[in-house]
């Protein structure tokens, strides 16, 4: 498994563009540090059929190995994430183009 943090400031938004799949990776995600009336557009599920959650704070998302990974933000935010799956080599990411999204 493998932890990390993000860190965006006002004025920045997307958290991971373009999307990407790993297919042998999970991801999970807690977003915090936004002030009240500011969120998250969460995005997952199969890049030609997506899905969104939208987020608050102290709020969080799974996705697994076959979801799409990306976000978008209103105003500051902080999000620890949490990557676990059967490999270590984390070569199998694969950035899915704006234009395949549906």
């Amino acid at each position: 498994m493998i932890l990390g943090y993000t860190s965006l400031e006002d004025g920045s938004v997307w958290n991971t563009m373009p999307a990407h799949v790993h297919d042998r990776r999970m991801e999970a995600y807690l977003y915090w540090g936004m002030t009240p009336g500011a969120g998250v557009l969460h995005l997952m599920g199969e890049p030609t059929e997506t899905r969104h959650l939208f987020i608050a704070n102290e709020e969080a998302a799974i996705s697994p190995t076959w979801s799409i990974h990306s976000g978008a933000g209103i105003g500051a935010y902080t999000f620890i994430w949490a990557m676990a799956g059967d490999n270590v080599d984390y070569t199998d990411m694969e950035p899915v183009q704006l234009k395949d999204l549906r």
